[in-house]
């Protein structure tokens, strides 16, 4: 009878905490790591996932876990004392992060991490629980989306002086990203848009006298250099 009590006292605090400040004992402190656990495990899964970058780095998913945890040891004795929490807000406002982060999307998914470390140290377990799956399944679904529209590629094209006219009326609009003259010919780089359609009309333009070849690269603005 003792242990379903103490069963049915941990259901309603796990999913009706109370607000203010909670007494240390080792059954909280192991169940805030092994939700953040679980939940930041969710968290490398839907960023592997919803990845569209150009080079996918592992060490960044296993630093979301760690982020995750470290924070949850952070925020317990935060929400365990005035006092501490005092103290602690003092010693971590002088850490300063240098760290560049390239993907704009390696932002949104540190925060998430450090929220749900922030969640399950505060003992809001059902924030935590109900709102990370909620964002992960928004998150892939936009990545599976296709938005209608012209995509960025980058167009090389390597030819002799001589096409220079005829090439120029057959390529698309575009911006000059580079243009390298040799002795051989002249390789220029555009940045294009285009639908999936007209990409095969890039392939007239080895019918031009005097074009080597052609090479249409897809790339994100964001990555690509």
């Amino acid at each position: 009878m003792g242990f379903l009590e103490d069963l049915d006292k941990l259901l309603r605090e796990f999913l009706y905490p109370s607000v203010g400040f909670y007494a240390l004992t080792v059954e909280r402190v192991l169940l805030s790591l092994i939700v953040t656990f679980g939940l930041t495990l969710f968290i490398c899964y839907v960023y592997r996932k919803a990845f569209r970058g150009v080079i996918y780095t592992k060490n960044f998913n296993l630093t979301l876990v760690l982020v995750g945890l470290v924070v949850t040891l952070v925020t317990i004795p935060i929400s365990s004392s005035i006092a501490l929490s005092l103290g602690m807000i003092g010693a971590l406002s002088i850490v300063r992060f240098r760290t560049a982060i390239k993907d704009p999307a390696e932002i949104a998914f540190t925060f998430w991490a450090i929220a749900v470390g922030i969640a399950s140290g505060a003992a809001l377990y059902m924030v935590a629980v109900i709102g990370s799956p909620i964002i992960g399944l928004f998150l892939l679904a936009l990545s599976r989306a296709r938005f209608h529209g012209s995509d960025p590629y980058l167009l090389v094209v390597h030819y002799t002086n001589e096409a220079e006219k005829a090439l120029q009326q057959a390529l698309p609009r575009g911006k000059i990203r580079s243009r390298t003259v040799t002795r051989d010919g002249v390789e220029l780089m555009l940045e294009v848009r285009m639908k999936d359609k007209e990409v095969s009309r890039i392939d007239d333009l080895l019918k031009i006298e005097g074009v080597k070849d052609v090479s249409l690269v897809s790339y994100s603005a964001d990555t690509a250099p």
